[in-house]
């Protein structure tokens, strides 16, 4: 089901999810696309982002912490309310005066974890907390390492949960610099066949090639190839807002078109009921074959 939308989610920026394993460089893209720290960044090898942030336009620097930003009606982030006190202690939205983030909201988050940790160690449901941001964003970035491109269980189960949102999605192989052209041949081969396990859709999803950090690029390495690649994405973002209004547009044009299809099988439902006797065995017979029910309506309203 998709989240409720209100005045706040059609006046909010456009939003740019990032999505990744531990240490990938969503943290460090954020802070290249800005060319500035932002409050409350850390950057480091080992697992730095806990928490979920919304790096965004403020006049000043500031924390604002996930409880106060679920109550403020003017922030598109109420709906975060439904998953409790565990999560949105792990939630905060980082302002700061940065003219990009004036037509962008970046939305940073935790690191995937493996094994039971991803499960047992955070209090509150990180892929459910995904999808909700996933259907609420304009672009998903899918953040890779080149030197590790393993996708774990838990990074798995948590792109499966994007399905239905797939055209939001771009990959990015970050940190192509630091490899030669004959790994980065082989790196790229196997990070197309990891997300075909992934990605059952017949489409081959966008992959940038680039690296997003402070450093010039590696002498010797694919520095043209990877500089257009990161002038595409950067293009892509700024592009943004002009294709986010389009979105929120078709957008409730499906939900317009989920609400009809929902009238038009109530109806029909109510019409098959009879008006005295026997309602309990026939419900149960029209559940039994909702199936049927679904092409009969087709059908008459096709």
């Amino acid at each position: 089901v998709s989240p409720s939308l209100t005045d706040a989610d059609f006046d909010a920026k456009p939003q740019v999810l990032l999505l990744g394993q531990y240490s990938v460089g969503k943290t460090s893209f954020i802070r290249y696309v800005m060319e500035r720290d932002f409050p409350g960044a850390h950057i480091g090898p080992e697992p730095t982002t806990d928490r979920f942030w919304a790096v965004m336009h403020g006049p000043s620097e500031r924390i604002t912490p996930g409880n106060a930003l679920a109550v403020q009606a003017d922030k598109p982030f109420r709906g975060l309310s439904q998953f409790g006190t565990g999560f949105l202690s792990k939630f905060e939205s980082s302002q700061c005066p940065c003219p990009i983030l004036e037509s962008v909201t970046f939305v940073d988050t935790p690191g995937v974890l493996s094994g039971e940790k991803q499960r047992i160690g955070r209090s509150y449901d990180f892929v459910k907390v995904v999808q909700w941001f996933a259907e609420k964003s304009d672009l998903i970035l899918l953040l890779f390492d080149a030197h590790k491109l393993d996708i774990s269980d838990e990074f798995k189960r948590t792109l499966s949960a994007l399905a239905g949102v797939d055209d939001k999605i771009r990959v990015v192989l970050n940190k192509a610099d630091q490899v030669d052209d004959q790994q980065l041949m082989r790196v790229y081969g196997a990070l197309m066949w990891a997300l075909g396990k992934v990605f059952t859709t017949p489409e081959v999803k966008r992959v940038y090639i680039s690296s997003f950090n402070d450093k010039p690029f590696r002498e010797g390495t694919n520095a043209a190839l990877v500089e257009r690649e990161r002038d595409d994405l950067l293009k892509e973002l700024r592009d943004l807002p002009r294709n986010a209004a389009v979105r929120k547009i078709n957008d409730l044009v499906k939900r317009t078109r989920y609400v009809k299809v929902h009238a038009l099988l109530l109806g029909h439902l109510r019409n098959q009921m009879p008006s005295l006797f026997g309602k309990s065995s026939k419900q149960q017979e029209l559940i039994d074959n909702m199936p049927d029910v679904f092409r009969t309506v087709q059908r008459e309203h096709h």
